[in-house]
């Protein structure tokens, strides 16, 4: 939650409904989104010409962005790989290259751009132009505006819906509007009547609702996409600016400017369910999607390779990754029987006494990685030939311990007769 007034984020934990941290940035931040991918927020600071970069595991500011005049608002294509910043004080939009945190490209568009809004396709952005009373259509590709939509008057917040078929623009002067643009002509299809200075919308995720805060009124309308009609009309605090649907959508949460609070929507009764205080000028939402944990499920696997010259085992140790989340890294360790050494070591793995240590990079969901070493025998190898994988550390979180190991015996009763499972 960006605070206008405070400089500063607050993180809300959603579960609770409680303040756990505040984070200091720029100068007046007002709009925040958080990267789909790797979930750092990026943060708009209105008086400072910046974007903070906010790593959100650590809740700190990496990086500071310079960007145009007076930053607005600020959306991610769905890759992640771009962030879009509408510049209101300079007319143009800064696309930021998430991967180095720089301005690869400036748009122009139309006066005093306010919010941007991604299709889910991330072909295309659409930008509202506060003073313009048109939106901007910014092809992704190229970076260039292909389209201006006339809308109505004075538009401000965007928001499109999940199947990318529609955008809603609330229009906050005299119309009190919202304009329905059909994204496949970028033409207004519908015009929605609201309250009184509607200004932040947002769609749940099915897309069935819509939810437009009204400054005027102190209320939320909520809107049937099907029909483009007003269904409910939601009271909550004193200047309502933002609003956003939490990822279950089964709450949308409300910034009430004015009296420094955050009303929370139940979604499926249109009632506020709670209101939460210490806030300084509520503006801007973004969630940080819940942390998904991977697991690494550890297998070993040995084939004996006999002669008189140098007999060995060959070791494939496998790091299997069931989900439900990717592996960013991982290390697995081998510990080979007393006097045993390793030899022919795959790439990643490194050899210290009797203990094999592979380094694993990144592995997909459903995904599995192997590793491959040998254990020379010994015209004195007789008996059992035990060897244990362990799995000793890995990114993100390991959601199931019970198969972090796996361990193989083989059975050697000449250097040319050795049995493994």
């Amino acid at each position: 939650m960006a605070n206008f007034h405070g400089d500063a984020i607050t993180v809300l934990d959603t579960s609770t409904n409680t303040v756990t941290r505040t984070i200091d940035v720029g100068n007046s931040p007002v709009g925040v989104a958080v990267n789909p991918v790797d979930t750092h927020a990026y943060v708009t600071n209105f008086d400072d010409k910046t974007v903070s970069v906010i790593d959100t595991q650590a809740d700190e500011v990496t990086e500071t962005i310079p960007v145009g005049n007076n930053p607005l608002g600020v959306a991610f294509t769905p890759s992640g790989a771009r962030a879009y910043v509408a510049n209101s004080g300079e007319e143009t939009v800064s696309v930021i290259d998430t991967a180095t945190n720089t301005v690869s490209a400036t748009v122009p568009v139309g006066g005093s751009p306010n919010g941007v809004a991604v299709t889910p396709s991330g072909a295309t952005a659409y930008v509202t132009n506060n003073n313009g009373s048109t939106v901007s259509v910014i092809d992704t590709a190229t970076n260039t505006v292909t389209a201006t939509v006339p809308v109505g008057n004075a538009p401000s917040g965007v928001a499109v819906n999940p199947s990318g078929s529609v955008a809603y623009v609330a229009n906050n002067s005299s119309d009190d509007t919202v304009s329905a643009i059909d994204t496949a002509t970028h033409t207004v299809t519908a015009t929605i009547a609201v309250g009184a200075g509607p200004h932040g919308v947002a769609f749940n995720p099915s897309g069935t609702r819509a939810f437009v805060t009204d400054r005027g009124g102190d209320d939320v309308k909520v809107i049937d996409p099907a029909s483009h009609t007003v269904i409910a009309t939601v009271p909550v605090g004193a200047d309502p600016a933002k609003v956003e649907v939490d990822p279950s959508g089964t709450a949308a949460y409300v910034s009430n400017v004015a009296d420094d609070s955050v009303s929370v929507i139940d979604a499926a009764t249109n009632t506020v369910t709670a209101t939460i205080s210490g806030f300084n000028g509520p503006y801007g939402i973004a969630f940080v999607p819940a942390s998904r944990t991977a697991d690494i499920d550890v297998n070993l696997t040995a084939q004996p390779h006999l002669g008189l010259l140098v007999p060995y085992l060959s070791y494939t140790l496998t790091a299997h990754n069931p989900g439900p989340g990717s592996v960013t890294s991982a290390t697995l360790t081998a510990k080979l029987p007393r006097g045993a050494s390793a030899t022919a070591l795959a790439s990643g793995c490194t050899a210290v006494g009797t203990t094999v240590t592979c380094n694993y990079g990144a592995i997909a969901a459903n995904a599995s990685v192997h590793k491959t070493f040998r254990v020379p025998l010994h015209l004195l190898t007789l008996g059992q030939v035990k060897v244990t994988g362990q799995r000793t550390a890995s990114a993100p979180t390991d959601s199931n311990a019970a198969n972090d190991s796996a361990s193989l015996t083989c059975t050697a009763l000449s250097i040319v007769l050795v049995t493994c499972p």
